[in-house]
């Protein structure tokens, strides 16, 4: 998922895309509104994160420049303006939503992940596949070779994360804030027994091994890697 920040506030600016980028977004900053418009109306971007009040090319003028030009993709207006008539306006012009200066990073990531979820719907599958191993997404249902695995709730959304990037090294930072939504320190043991139970079902009895160990990096879900 690409997303930009448009921010001009440095400190602001900083905070969000190093939040963002640690919760596994790439993510483009944008300093100034001249840059985020040209961003916005150029780039292709999963979400837009975006500052009303701009010293140059403003929040309200970049969305509407984004909606004259048909594009749909999801705004967040960042905003020290709380006043009802600033958020009507924001949500009329077509804003998605609207989080108010200050904000805690974990109510923006809420917020992002919120709207990601909306704009992806139409893509969503009711079913992934590796291997013989099946996900049913709507029933939170697991089989390999078609015997059902009983897994808890965290475990699915663990292994829902590892099959839908399958073949990249998913860090531990990154499971623990996309599984649990909160950052865990790099020494925690948590996230490895979250995957060594979740191995015990998914892969003791079952030829391939999927889930993998990258050593010093985190973990990958995959066919053909060995180790």
């Amino acid at each position: 998922m690409k997303l930009l920040v448009v921010e001009d506030e440095a400190k602001t600016g900083d905070y969000v895309r190093q939040g963002l980028v640690e919760a596994g977004f790439v993510v483009d900053l944008a300093r100034t509104g001249l840059d985020g418009h040209h961003l916005a109306l150029t780039g292709s971007y999963d979400l837009i994160v975006l500052d009303v009040m701009l010293p140059d090319v403003d929040g309200w003028r970049i969305v509407q420049a984004l909606r004259d030009a048909k594009s749909s993709t999801p705004v967040l207006f960042l905003t020290a303006r709380d006043s009802v008539e600033d958020r009507v306006k924001g949500l009329e012009m077509g804003a998605d939503d609207y989080l108010v200066k200050p904000f805690a990073f974990s109510e923006l990531l809420a917020r992002v992940r919120t709207l990601l979820r909306r704009g992806a719907a139409p893509a969503f599958q009711d079913q992934l596949q590796v291997a013989d191993l099946v996900l049913d997404i709507p029933r939170r249902r697991a089989q390999r070779q078609n015997i059902r695995i009983n897994l808890t709730n965290k475990e699915f959304a663990l292994l829902e994360l590892l099959v839908r990037r399958q073949g990249e090294v998913l860090p531990r930072s990154l499971i623990a804030s996309q599984v649990w939504d909160m950052n865990f320190d790099s020494d925690t043991n948590v996230i490895d027994v979250a995957i060594r139970r979740l191995r015990a079902k998914i892969d003791d009895d079952y030829e391939p091994k999927l889930i993998h160990t990258v050593r010093g990096m985190g973990y990958m879900l995959d066919v053909t890697h060995a180790g």
